[in-house]
């Protein structure tokens, strides 16, 4: 555990916050600048790889992708017969019709695919890219696998494995938003500023060997190769079975009466604080309280102090909270003047009344 606990300490922010979802069994949403987004997709898909050596699987959504599309996007080719994936897909026992000619189109479903079964699985880690732009139904089917950890082909029911995690990539810029219940799934959300750069995408082209006078001769277009990720998958940083032993100590973090009380009262505080009209949903709190657990063993401890809960509150909340407006602000029931309120929520943002209600529920000693 102690060698575990100093790999913890090696990680970034962003590959902390995998780690997080990894050891709590939840997902996340990470968001940076729009011109960053292509670069941190790269960086989530090294980190999958180099740092967990889990599958990875980027799904670049817009407002015309598919329900086929995203279904197809996916799902990954099984390198491994006896992973845990072997267990959780069962195949549809659909004849498969092998004809010449013509009839051969004939006897193929409407999507164009024929009823061969499907050997693939689902990637351990899915990158789904700007999928606050897709369509309601696509968004409805990455609810349905983030729910039911199942997904349905034509030919077969893929299940999700034990390191199943959902990654919504979206840019900080956009207006467009996830569907409410879409988005009450998420547990955490994370921003990735420029200023912590991508360190394995850096690493990996200071690695690459630069091109010969032969090939610049013959083409002035630089190709960077591909890494081999099942080579990467090998030599992970932190191995699937370390985060299953730290997922078995977070049922060892012990809380305390006042420690419980206090998320208790942040909960109750953050419903009740003017800046706020919605968000605190049930799920919000069950995930605030998973959070807290699984924060604990990260920081090489086994119980939970208040500053972690307050570090989860600010990780929870932040993609969840609806800000109250002029009509919308509690005091306008009783006579408050308008201006006067508008004034007042005038560049309140998500983070300023989650910092006004860490600050009015006080903390245990």
């Amino acid at each position: 555990m102690d060698t575990t606990a100093a790999k913890v300490q090696a990680l970034g922010d962003l590959e902390l916050a995998v780690l997080l979802c990894l050891v709590a069994q939840q997902h996340c949403i990470i968001s940076t600048q729009n011109l960053l987004l292509d670069n941190l997709a790269q960086e989530l898909k090294l980190i999958a790889a180099n740092i967990f050596g889990l599958t990875c699987a980027l799904v670049d959504c817009s407002a015309a992708t598919t329900l086929d599309d995203f279904k197809q996007s996916v799902l990954v080719d099984v390198q491994d017969p006896l992973d845990d994936h072997a267990a959780s897909s069962t195949h549809l026992s659909l004849p498969s019709f092998k004809h010449t000619g013509s009839r051969q189109t004939f006897f193929r479903n409407q999507s164009g695919t024929s009823n061969e079964l499907d050997e693939r699985k689902i990637a351990d880690i899915i990158i789904a890219k700007d999928l606050n732009m897709a369509n309601s139904n696509v968004q409805t089917q990455a609810l349905e696998l983030i729910r039911t950890k199942r997904l349905f082909s034509h030919t077969a029911m893929h299940g999700t494995s034990k390191n199943f995690l959902f990654v919504a990539l979206q840019a900080s810029e956009s207006k467009s938003r996830l569907g409410f219940h879409l988005n009450d799934m998420f547990a955490i959300s994370h921003y990735h500023s420029e200023e912590d750069g991508f360190p394995n995408l850096e690493e990996q082209h200071f690695q690459e060997p630069p091109p010969s006078d032969d090939a610049v001769s013959i083409s002035s277009v630089v190709k960077h190769p591909i890494p081999d990720q099942d080579a990467l998958r090998s030599f992970p940083v932190i191995s699937p079975d370390e985060v299953q032993t730290l997922r078995a100590a977070v049922k060892d973090v012990r809380v305390s009466a006042e420690v419980a009380s206090y998320l208790h009262n942040i909960v109750i505080f953050m419903r009740l604080n003017r800046f706020v009209a919605g968000g605190i949903s049930a799920y919000a709190t069950r995930h605030f309280r998973a959070i807290v657990y699984a924060l604990a063993p990260l920081h090489n401890l086994t119980y939970a102090p208040p500053s972690l809960v307050a570090l989860a509150a600010r990780k929870v909340y932040a993609h969840r909270l609806v800000l109250a407006t002029s009509n919308t602000e509690r005091s306008m029931q009783w006579g408050s003047d308008y201006r006067a309120v508008e004034q007042v929520l005038q560049g309140v943002t998500v983070e300023d009344a989650i910092e006004s209600v860490l600050s009015s529920v006080e903390a245990p000693l």
